[in-house]
């Protein structure tokens, strides 16, 4: 096994395969109109500059499961997932609020810019909010007809793995935002969150979904998950700590973002645990709220928090290595780099 998953060949693949069916959309959506061609350029636009993580997890899920590397119908299901993502993204900027992405207007404030500035009839803010819903649902659906498209006869079978995936991120989402509604939540409550809201739809499906297309047997499908769920939740993890301590030029959106929306992360359930009870009434009445973004970030470092999430980490970076040992070196090849990757990344 020759192939790596984070083949800058493999990344053009994708890239290539994402912008040619949006220019097949794009025919179809013209019959409508130039507003509704306006999603095409949307949708094309989002998905720009991604990090193509769950791609290349898919791909390292069916270079492990023995699948092989120029095999066309893995990068149309592999893109596919950037679909879902790019849904997930533009519901979770509009239920957070987030005015960026990637260093750009994320797509409810663009489409409400664009309001103001062609001076419309109505609500910008209205506007902004029904595009954003509808994009994201049109990306969930592209998702679906991308990746029926693969033409793997395993396609079946890895379907059922993204049907999964699908229900288990708006279950981890909707645990996200109801955490928001209570007061505080405990570090297990809160990787709770983690694992459903992003260790198992970034890493652990994106696995299955490559080694099921490769005809992966269940011992497989079952070491797999022993390296991903470890990996996933570091993952989330330091894009807890970007959230909070990153530079917005890397991260394209605000330092303190999650602080101010009031994310009950396990920084801020490690906070909790480990300051006073001086510390728990500040997170109670500066959590949530623009001026008490300072004063809680300067909490999470006072009190250790930052310190045991990256001990945290350390310990799910090594339950990782030593899952991806017990698979062997061939998928070390493949598995070893992206788990670097995804941990020790700065945007």
């Amino acid at each position: 096994m020759n192939a790596r998953a984070d083949d800058p060949e493999f990344r053009s693949r994708i890239d290539h395969t994402l912008e040619s069916f949006v220019e097949g959309q794009r025919a179809i959506l013209a019959e409508l109109g130039p507003d509704v061609e306006d999603l095409a350029d949307a949708a094309i636009e989002f998905v720009a500059g991604g990090k193509r993580l769950r791609p290349q997890f898919c791909y390292a899920g069916w270079l492990v499961a023995g699948g092989t590397p120029d095999e066309r119908g893995i990068v149309t299901a592999a893109a596919a997932l950037e679909w879902l993502q790019a849904s997930a993204l533009v519901h979770d900027d509009l239920m957070d609020g987030s005015d960026t992405r990637r260093g750009r207007p994320s797509v409810h404030r663009a489409f409400e810019a664009r309001h103001r500035t062609e001076a419309r009839h109505g609500d910008a803010v209205g506007f902004g909010t029904s595009a954003a819903v509808l994009l994201g649902d049109l990306l969930l659906s592209w998702c679906d007809e991308m990746f029926r498209a693969n033409g793997l006869p395993q396609a079946d079978e890895a379907f059922r793995f993204l049907d999964l995936c699908k229900t288990e991120v708006v279950a981890g989402q909707f645990l996200d935002v109801a955490g928001q509604t209570r007061e505080s939540l405990s570090v297990a409550e809160a990787m709770t969150v983690v694992r459903y809201k992003s260790a198992k739809y970034t890493v652990e499906r994106p696995l299955h979904i490559g080694a099921a297309l490769a005809g992966a047997d269940p011992d497989l499908i079952t070491a797999l998950s022993e390296v991903a769920l470890p990996l996933g939740e570091a993952f989330q993890l330091r894009d807890d700590v970007l959230g909070v301590f990153g530079d917005p030029e890397l991260t394209g959106k605000p330092a303190g973002d999650d602080l101010r929306e009031g994310k009950r992360t396990v920084l801020v359930a490690r906070a909790a645990e480990l300051t006073d009870d001086a510390g728990r009434a500040l997170l109670r009445t500066s959590l949530g709220t623009p001026e008490g973004v300072d004063a809680v970030r300067d909490l999470i470092l006072a009190s250790g928090a930052l310190a045991a999430v990256e001990d945290d980490i350390a310990r799910l970076e090594t339950a990782t290595d030593e899952a991806i040992d017990r698979l062997g070196s061939e998928a070390r090849q493949v598995l070893g780099p992206l788990a670097l990757t995804a941990t020790r990344r700065t945007r």
